[in-house]
């Protein structure tokens, strides 16, 4: 699930809200964030190493500008519309790193590190995409439109490498490619040639008797026996004079992907994404618009509809032919899954048809010098992931790595439930890294392709992010949470395995963006109650981290905001939950507490740096003034915590999830003394399913609850996010009855509060309008809905912002002061 609020970066004022924050309210820490300070953001080095260019807004103005910071004067500057111009952004470097390829505005640029020379190669009406070198890098590869092109640096020679066409409306694949061959048409090339007449739309040789006048009128005139032999002969001297034609591929209406040429020039490879047929896909209606009328927003499909497939081609150019790349031989892809026992029926049938899994195949990648290609290939239902070598003499596939999940395929850095890669490469010529959660934690892997020896380089009750191979090739670097999962640090280890460099000090969250010469790092680096801001730091352990932003507004800082107590509590399973505790200082007689539930299901907010919550915490500083104790916790199925916690909600949501959040409220009332009479829970999209699910279903343990933007019933929501933890709809519905609130709904007696906005287009307004009608039907009356007509699944406008958090400080002091 999309993660609920987009993280909202905090800057420095320059001489603006200076006043001392008296008290907080809701309508200040809702209202326009600029009071606050805006964080840098968007954090990126230049090609040379020499400059770090960032958003930044300083003067609370109405837009953020471009600031940029040299590694030999660290006072921020203000970047000028014509630098800003001449900026470049992404591309694909040589081997040296001293020359890079990179797309502008549809064409190809070439830039030259130390001259500083940027060299058009492609300046076309056309749209030029995904510039790469060839291996010994004296040809640059690119695409224009559907094919790929190779042009030599050297000579200028523009060569086209392939010929896919779209097959034409009405005509069979055959007859649309031979339209597509050069020197087409006419004699040689068209109509009778290649046996379409384009005029009747079927090809000639299907009619018996006009066959046959052809014979008789051939036996009976000279003139065209011997028009047939001179035809006969100018097509084979044409033919001989233009040289070989290159290949026509029709690929129809299908997409086309992933086009690359193997360093030798002999295969070219691609995929093929065929859309399904009949996903009927939803409408969100948008009423408050421009035009005055309602104006539909066309949207996305339910869970269990048809999904696209794809498939992988060879094309030898050698030989100049085409083939599928095999997916036969891949071990265990007829394999069902576990949760196929619970249905007898469909055990029987899937058994009976014996069928291969649908698979993506991503790549290949080939090693530096072509001699081996590696194929990363995920099952659509995304259970299987393994890593496989690819003959592209034969379009066979053999086996590297599997790894499978009986929920799931997931975790940082590996690919999963769709068309992503992961963080793989080529070490050398023959090694090959991944990440895997083998271990049950996401950690790095090497393997041989010739040996086929794995070898685990990282390992322990942690994960390894963002994965970077040094440019020499002779150190990993990455972001893990190696001392504690709510601590990121930025390390480095040797490729071939060994002791961990850590490169940063400061505890909270470091994220870091590498120099491309790699001498410097630039930190983007928070703590628990101070927002986002900018340090430099040498690339070495034990530097000093120079900070160079101070973005926090002195009405910010006037506040003291509180730093979360870090505690950990045993669930009922006897597993450790991570949270954060908001104590009051005086707490109020009543003894209240609140739970608030994070959203996305994966996804940490237990943690030492700045929350992309940061409303919410701001809310929980301001109910714990008020006397309320809080708590947030990173449940089952939450990110950090490696593969058994992200896959402990498999089948059924709502289950374990929730239990933690009962189990938190034991944990206040032991060791806070809060009443257990008097306790209210609130979250949002996932954080709003979990609040429905524990008002229905837990309706002793919470009195009151808010729902914001929640999903209702797991069978309306996406294929990608649902599917992997409930399967589909059709297979496996015990696990959506057992998941979806809306089915619980009797169950409720506190008092509930759901907020939603009419434009939602990840959960629809139509999930709460459903949950209405049925709590209509059921007769309760202790709820109500707050809509929202211009809000989108994240809020927007602080107005949305100020009136649904009143609702809830309204719902939560008429409850829990009792």
């Amino acid at each position: 699930m999309k993660k609920i609020f987009t993280l909202l970066l905090i800057s420095a004022a320059t001489g603006a809200y200076a006043q001392k924050l008296e008290k907080l309210t809701i309508e200040k820490i809702m209202s326009d964030s600029k009071w606050m300070g805006t964080s840098p953001d968007a954090i990126r080095w230049s090609d040379d190493s020499k400059k770090i260019y960032f958003n930044w807004n300083p003067e609370a103005a109405d837009h953020t500008s471009l600031y940029a910071i040299t590694t030999g004067n660290t006072k921020p500057q203000k970047v000028d519309l014509a630098e800003r111009k001449a900026l470049t952004n992404g591309g694909t470097w040589n081997k040296n790193h001293t020359r890079k390829l990179f797309e502008q505005g549809g064409d190809i640029f070439l830039s030259d590190l130390k001259t500083g020379k940027v060299t058009s190669l492609a300046l076309t009406t056309d749209r030029e995409s995904n510039p790469t070198f060839s291996t010994d890098e004296s040809k640059v590869l690119f695409m224009r439109g559907d094919n790929l092109f190779s042009l030599n640096l050297n000579s200028g020679e523009l060569r086209q490498l392939t010929n896919f066409i779209r097959t034409m409306a009405g005509a069979t694949p055959v007859a649309a490619a031979s339209f597509g061959q050069r020197g087409g048409g006419g004699r040689q090339g068209g109509g009778v040639a290649s046996g379409f007449n384009p005029r009747q739309g079927a090809a000639t040789g299907g009619n018996q008797q006009e066959a046959w006048l052809r014979n008789q009128q051939t036996e009976l005139f000279e003139v065209i026996r011997e028009k047939a032999k001179d035809d006969k002969y100018n097509t084979a001297e044409r033919k001989a004079l233009q040289g070989k034609a290159l290949k026509t591929i029709p690929i129809g209406e299908q997409s086309l992907s992933f086009v690359q040429q193997s360093p030798d020039g002999r295969y070219i490879t691609y995929r093929l994404i065929k859309a399904a047929d009949g996903a009927k896909t939803t409408i969100v209606p948008s009423y408050v618009t421009a035009s005055g009328y309602t104006e539909d927003i066309p949207n996305r499909t339910k869970v269990g509809a048809p999904m696209s497939t794809s498939q992988s081609f060879v094309f030898d150019t050698q030989r100049d032919t085409v083939y599928a790349i095999s997916t036969k031989e891949i071990p265990g892809i007829k394999d069902m899954p576990d949760y196929v026992m619970d249905y007898p029926k469909q055990l029987e049938d899937r058994t009976k048809r014996n069928e291969d899994r649908n698979v993506v195949i991503q790549g290949p990648n080939w090693s530096p010098n072509g001699q081996y290609a590696v194929a990363i290939v995920t099952a659509q239902d995304n259970k299987d992931r393994w890593i496989m070598k690819l003959d592209p003499a034969t379009g066979k596939l053999s086996p590297l790595d599997r790894q499978r999940d009986e929920a799931w395929i997931g975790g940082p850095g590996i690919s999963g439930g769709g068309f992503v890669s992961g963080n793989t490469g080529w070490l050398n010529n023959t090694q090959f890294y991944f990440q895997s959660e083998a271990s049950g934690y996401s950690h790095i892997y090497v393997v041989d392709v010739v040996t086929g020896t794995k070898k685990q380089l990282t390992s322990g009750k942690w994960e390894v992010s963002d994965l970077h191979l040094s440019n020499d090739k002779k150190w990993f670097y990455f972001t893990g949470n190696v001392e504690h999962p709510g601590i990121s640090h930025y390390y480095r280890v040797p490729v071939n395995g060994g002791s961990l460099v850590k490169l940063t000090s400061m505890k909270g969250g470091n994220e870091v963006e590498l120099s491309p010469d790699e001498k410097w790092l630039a930190i983007r680096y928070s703590y628990s109650n101070k927002p986002w801001e900018l340090y430099l730091q040498p690339n070495k352990p034990g530097a000093k981290a120079v900070q160079i932003t101070n973005s926090t507004s002195t009405e910010f800082k006037s506040y003291p905001w509180r730093d979360p107590e870090m505690v950990t509590f045993k669930n009922r399973y006897g597993k450790d939950v991570y949270a954060r505790v908001y104590a009051p200082k005086t707490p109020h007689q009543s003894k209240p507490a609140v739970v608030f539930v994070h959203g996305a299901g994966y996804l940490q907010n237990i943690h030492y740096w700045w929350s992309q919550y940061y409303h919410e915490y701001m809310f929980h500083n301001l109910l714990a003034d008020n006397g309320y104790t809080v708590i947030d916790i990173d449940y089952t199925g939450s990110a950090g915590y490696g593969r058994d916690w992200r896959t402990g909600i498999y089948r059924h949501m709502g289950g374990k999830d929730l239990d933690d959040q009962v189990d938190g409220v034991k944990f206040l009332v032991e060791k806070y003394g809060v009443n257990p009479k008097n306790v209210g829970l609130y979250g949002g999209s996932y954080g709003g399913f979990i609040t429905l699910m524990a008002m229905f279903t837990q309706p002793d343990v919470f009195a009151a609850g808010a729902g914001l933007r929640s999903v209702t019933d797991w069978a309306h929501y996406n294929h990608g996010y649902t599917a992997n933890i409930l399967n589909e709809p059709f297979n496996d519905e015990k696990a959506y009855r057992a998941s979806s609130p809306i089915y619980f709904a009797n169950g409720l007696k506190g008092r509930l509060l759901m907020a939603h906005g009419m434009v939602d287009v990840n959960v629809n307004y139509q999930d709460i309008i459903r949950l209405t009608q049925k709590l209509i039907e059921l007769h309760k009356e202790n709820w109500e809905l707050a809509s929202y007509p211009v809000e989108d699944h994240g809020f927007v406008q602080p107005s949305s912002w100020t009136d649904e958090y009143k609702r809830i400080y309204k719902l939560f002091e008429e409850t829990l002061k009792r």
